[in-house]
C-alpha cells in the first residue's frame, strides 16, 4: 500500500468535503469544457467541478483516494472520469485540456519542470492552468503539506515555465486555509491561473 493509498484508508474525508477555496473565488475565470485535475485524491474539487458543468477527469496515484471520490460523487449525483496514474509518468496528448488543475499537488523538483512541459503541450489554445500549493515559506508555518523543501513551488518557478502564458493570477499569500484535518491554520500559498496563447 503505498503512501497516498494509507492517507486515504480511514472512513474520514482527511482534506475534508469542501471544495478549495481558492478554486471556488476563481470559478469564473475557468473556460468551461473538459478539465483535468492532477493528484484529485478524495473528489470534492472533482464533485464541485462536475456541478458546475465541467467534464471532469480525476488523476491521481490512489486507487483508496478515488474510489472514495467515485462514492462521493454518487452521492452528489455526479459522475467523473477517474485515472489511477503516477503524475512522474504523466503524459497527454497536445491540445486535449480547457483546464488542467493541480490543487496541493507537491512534487520533486527533478519531476516538475517536465510535468510542466506536457501540461502546456496538454492544454488547448485558450486553456488555463490553475494552481494552488504551498511556497516555500510553508516549513515556517508547518499547517499542512511537505515538510520537505524541495517539495514546495516557488512562485518564480512557475512564471519561467509558464512565461509565454498570459498571467491571470500570479502570487504567494498567507492565508487561513481549513481543509479536513490535515491542512488547518495559517499557511504560505502559491495562487496561480495563466491561458494558453492563440484565441
Amino acid at each position: 500500500m503505498n503512501f497516498w493509498d494509507k492517507r486515504y484508508q480511514s472512513e474520514e474525508y482527511v482534506y475534508g468535503l469542501a471544495p478549495n477555496d481558492f478554486l471556488q473565488e476563481q470559478l469564473a475565470l475557468l473556460p468551461k469544457g473538459r478539465l483535468l485535475s492532477l493528484g484529485e485524491g478524495e473528489g470534492r474539487n472533482a464533485v464541485f467541478l462536475a456541478k458546475n458543468g465541467f467534464e471532469v477527469t480525476a488523476i491521481d496515484s490512489s486507487v483508496v483516494g478515488l474510489e472514495k471520490a467515485r462514492k462521493l460523487a454518487a452521492r452528489h449525483n455526479v459522475s467523473f472520469q477517474t485515472r489511477v496514474e503516477d503524475l512522474i509518468e504523466f503524459d497527454e496528448p497536445d491540445n486535449q485540456w480547457d483546464v488542467v488543475l493541480a490543487i496541493y499537488c507537491h512534487l520533486p523538483s527533478e519531476h516538475r519542470l517536465s510535468l510542466y512541459s506536457k501540461i502546456i503541450r496538454s492544454l488547448q489554445p485558450g486553456g488555463a492552468y490553475v494552481l494552488e500549493a504551498y511556497s516555500p515559506e510553508q516549513l515556517e508555518f508547518k499547517t499542512g503539506g511537505p515538510g520537505n523543501l524541495d517539495m514546495l513551488i516557488p512562485l518564480d518557478e512557475l512564471e519561467s515555465a509558464f512565461s509565454g502564458f498570459n498571467l491571470l493570477i500570479s502570487r504567494k499569500v498567507v492565508r487561513q486555509v481549513n481543509e479536513g484535518t490535515l491542512h488547518q491554520g495559517d499557511a504560505s500559498v502559491i495562487q496561480f491561473i495563466a491561458t494558453k496563447p492563440g484565441v
